[in-house]
């Protein structure tokens, strides 16, 4: 039986990647590290609500198996430049390292299609320099998640997305063939993908929305 580490819990990925923990019979423990409470119990669960300021005050627990980090923000939720890149950059990186650090097997990052580090877009840039720094951490089993527009009710409104996950409903049609990647994904399919990545350890390492909306029907 494994152990999974999962950063994220109450997002929207992160959420619906939880549940699917849960009910895996491959997991026997999940440790969670949050900054929000956790309504969901169960007896797999270990719940850290902690500061990720002080992430170093944790790093002997981020011990285990697989390690799932699905935390975001937006300028709207984090306007602080600062804190924006502590958040979408350097977390990603530092955690992925104290992962390594304690022999974790496999990291999996919930990034952005479109990431990279030389892109004009803030938001795609900090995304893109985070999965540049973590493919050169080795790990085991690495995957870098890139769906496009995610699609699912959150916690918090963002009206921006919600318009544009209306218009992206009505004209996923259009996106087929190489278009595919752009294609809008429910939440759900990523995190029923996520796991089926893991499973079958695929030698790949970058996964766009046409990718995982494939495995997430195996």
């Amino acid at each position: 039986m494994k152990s999974a580490i999962l950063f994220g819990a109450t997002g929207l990925v992160g959420n619906n990647l939880l549940n699917l923990l849960i009910q895996n019979n491959n997991y026997s423990k999940i440790k969670i590290f949050t900054r929000k409470e956790i309504k969901i119990k169960n007896p797999k669960l270990e719940v850290y609500k902690i500061d990720f300021d002080k992430i170093n005050d944790y790093a002997h627990l981020i011990s285990g198996n697989d390690c799932f980090f699905c935390i975001g923000t937006t300028k709207k939720q984090t306007p602080s430049k600062i804190k924006y890149i502590n958040t979408e950059y350097k977390l990603p990186v530092k955690i992925a390292k104290l992962a390594k650090d304690n022999n974790v097997d496999s990291f999996i990052y919930v990034s952005s299609g479109g990431a990279n580090k030389n892109s004009k877009n803030f938001y795609l840039q900090n995304k893109g320099k985070a999965e540049s720094e973590i493919k050169k951490l080795s790990f085991n089993f690495i995957a870098i998640i890139k769906p496009s527009l995610l699609l699912g009710i959150r916690n918090e409104t963002r009206i921006g997305e919600s318009i544009a996950q209306f218009f992206f409903k009505r004209l996923s049609y259009i996106f087929i063939g190489k278009m595919r990647s752009f294609k809008a994904i429910p939440a759900i399919d990523v995190a029923k993908a996520i796991i089926k990545i893991v499973e079958n350890k695929d030698s790949g390492i970058y996964f766009t929305s046409d990718k995982l909306e494939d495995f997430a029907k195996l």
